[in-house]
């Protein structure tokens, strides 16, 4: 469920952002562009997730 939802946020988020750089440019909009990037940004994030360690750093000279 968190991999779709990831793939929705990332879809509707860098397809706002290709409209909006599209209008300030003055060029034509794509629509499959904008999915591109946003299924290769998916792609990258669940790589840096699985990268990442879930656990925080053990305190290295702290003793109780």
């Amino acid at each position: 469920m968190k991999y779709i939802m990831l793939f929705i946020w990332s879809a509707l988020l860098v397809s706002v952002l290709n409209y909006v750089v599209a209008s300030i440019q003055n060029v034509e909009f794509s629509l499959n562009l904008g999915l591109g990037i946003s299924v290769a940004f998916s792609v990258f994030l669940i790589l840096i997730s699985a990268v990442i360690p879930n656990e925080s750093p053990k305190q290295v000279g702290h003793q109780q």
